[in-house]
């Protein structure tokens, strides 16, 4: 029996696997250790992970997870609540590439509350154009997306209809939004919550522009920094990439890029990806 993570800030997707069968799948809160302590995600597990805690493996792909420091940090989580024989600690990062690439080579793309991408040789991650977080970067991520439409929003940059029917819609006010994003724990995550306004609100061309000029960001701020770009699938993974998918569409066209796979979600291909290496 193994089991695979696919951990975000917002959350964690769990899969068990036994013999190419997915026994269970189930979630958690997200989990990353630039923001957690070992002991912080231990009682996440304890409390929230419901099913049996013995495994042969655990294959565990997250946000954070990007140097040995980090990586042992949830790997001590991880001996701390399961019995398990192996574990292998790996970015959010590999486990889009595993996923949509699987061998092949290619361009992979996260577009979730925070934003990545690198290209990979069909092996490993060769190159990367550091992300920076939220406020120094992560384009077209929905961290971005909210920092953009909250801005308009409290500069009054959008017409007063939207601006007013944000504040119905969320019953909230500006010290409101000021307290969560300076003073209150993951403003990423908090902020990210709003794409959903944008989402509902794609229609109008002032919201669409928020949404295409961060994508825009996003393909001139990283993925043109990567050689031969022209040349190379690129493939998306992440909720933001998912649900605006046509917005997403214009910013690569515009570049001429070759667009790959866009998924919701890289767990289906770390499924197929961790049986090819396991069962064949």
């Amino acid at each position: 029996m193994i089991l695979i993570a696919d951990s975000g800030t917002t959350k964690t997707e769990w899969c068990l696997i036994s013999d190419r069968k997915t026994s269970e799948t189930l979630f958690t809160s997200g989990i990353n250790p630039f923001y957690q302590e070992a002991g912080n995600i231990s009682a996440i597990l304890n409390k929230e992970f419901t099913a049996a805690k013995k495994f042969d493996a655990i294959y565990f792909y997250g946000a954070g997870c990007i140097n040995e420091e980090k990586q042992n940090i949830v790997k001590e989580a991880l001996i701390n609540v399961f019995d398990v024989s192996h574990i292998f600690i790996g970015s959010d990062l590999l486990a889009a590439a595993h996923s949509l690439c699987q061998n092949q080579a290619g361009v992979v793309c996260i577009l979730g509350t925070g934003s990545n991408s690198c290209y990979y040789n069909g092996n490993e991650i060769v190159a990367n154009v550091s992300p920076l977080g939220f406020i120094l970067g992560d384009e077209g991520s929905g961290a971005v997306l909210g920092k953009k439409l909250i801005g308009d929003i409290l500069k009054k940059q959008l017409s007063q209809s939207l601006i007013d029917d944000f504040f119905e819609t969320y019953h909230t006010t500006s010290a409101d939004i000021l307290e969560n994003v300076y003073k209150k724990p993951f403003p990423s995550r908090y902020l990210a919550n709003y794409t959903k306004f944008l989402s509902e609100n794609i229609k109008y061309r002032e919201i669409e522009n928020i949404v295409v000029t961060s994508f825009r960001e996003f393909v001139t701020r990283n993925l043109l920094q990567y050689p031969g770009i022209g040349q190379t699938p690129v493939h998306f993974t992440g909720s933001i990439a998912f649900h605006f998918e046509a917005q997403l569409r214009k910013a690569i066209e515009e570049q001429h890029l070759i667009l790959g796979n866009i998924e919701q979600a890289p767990m289906k291909g770390l499924i197929r990806y961790h049986n090819n290496k396991i069962f064949l």
